[in-house]
């Protein structure tokens, strides 16, 4: 008998920071890896590095934010013939303007970057997972955009990421069988986007990612987590 085929994750983001992290540790782990990035050279430098440590990965140009650049993406992928297993959305920009100051470019990249990038991926991907019968659907959230907790974060992002996380909720309820979508806050870590200053490693960032990328059958679906335990929305 054959060994079972790996599976496939998808991680947009995936040149730099937590997103980076999440590709080696679920390279790791067995899967294949698509690491996505705006920036071409830079997601092949970064897969370069990735096979360096033994992980199977390709590199993919991708731009959330651009709904042609998604559609592109999804045409490669059935050209080439690879079913994605694992959707990581970990892309997203960190505008700092408070409602009444945000003009409308930077809501309407917020909102591209961190909202529809991830629903227009999920719509393309999710009727695939549904059809093979296994499917992980991990939204990189904040607990910015938690309302239990007053929405405390600059307007504009956590807007953004409390509608990721209703979006969240209802793409867990449009799955079928095994097939489990979750938002998880790695917390403030120690990237480009949160700082020298921040507490966090990037390995404790990724922790939970990782976790809800590789879900078992009973795993949780339509949840919210840090550090692996569920957090108010």
């Amino acid at each position: 008998m054959s060994a079972p085929a790996a599976r496939t994750a998808l991680v947009t983001g995936g040149n730099r920071g937590i997103g980076l992290e999440v590709c080696r540790e679920l390279g790791a782990l067995g899967l294949r890896v698509v690491l996505c990035s705006r920036d071409g050279a830079r997601g092949e430098a970064a897969a370069r590095g990735l096979r360096s440590e033994g992980v199977d990965v390709a590199a993919e140009e991708l731009d959330v934010a651009d709904a042609a650049s998604v559609a592109g993406l999804v045409d490669r992928l059935a050209e080439a013939g690879r079913e994605v297993d694992v959707l990581v959305n970990n892309a997203g920009i960190y505008p700092v303007a408070e409602a009444l100051d945000a003009d409308d470019a930077t809501l309407d990249a917020t909102f591209r970057t961190n909202l529809l990038g991830p629903w227009r991926l999920a719509r393309a991907l999710m009727p695939g997972m549904i059809r093979r019968g296994y499917g992980r659907v991990v939204n990189v959230s904040s607990g910015d955009g938690s309302v239990a907790d007053g929405v405390p974060g600059p307007a504009v992002y956590a807007v953004s990421k409390t509608a990721l996380n209703a979006l969240t909720r209802k793409l867990a309820g449009a799955a079928r069988g095994d097939v489990k979508v979750n938002a998880v806050c790695p917390g403030w870590v120690r990237t480009d986007m949160g700082g020298p200053a921040a507490p966090r490693s990037v390995e404790r960032g990724a922790d939970t990612i990782v976790w809800l990328a590789t879900l078992p059958p009973d795993g949780p679906t339509a949840g919210f987590f840090r550090d692996r335990a569920p957090i108010p929305w």
